[in-house]
């Protein structure tokens, strides 16, 4: 196995990492940026307040999403294991 191959597989899984934690991640960063907004106008100082819109926005996302996710991460495993011969070989 070659550094570049190497490189290829490590670039490919951070790139397939990315592409399915970003649209989770971003929910969850906008959520949690409004509640604290609201906080800070309301002068609600509870650290626990936000933790359930995160939770429903997550699994809101999660449905709507989840599907492309999932054939992302499919087509990644497909792809690492149709080129397994040849990256052993």
């Amino acid at each position: 196995m070659s550094p570049e191959s190497v490189m290829n597989i490590g670039r490919s899984a951070m790139e397939t990492t990315l592409m399915v934690a970003g649209p989770l991640l971003l929910v969850a960063l906008v959520v949690g940026l409004v509640i604290s907004i609201f906080q800070a106008a309301t002068q609600i100082n509870e650290a626990t307040l936000s933790f359930i819109p995160k939770l429903l926005g997550i699994m809101l996302t999660l449905l709507l999403a989840g599907p492309w996710m999932l054939s992302v991460l499919v087509d990644y495993m497909r792809q690492m294991l149709s080129n397994f011969s040849v990256l052993m070989g």
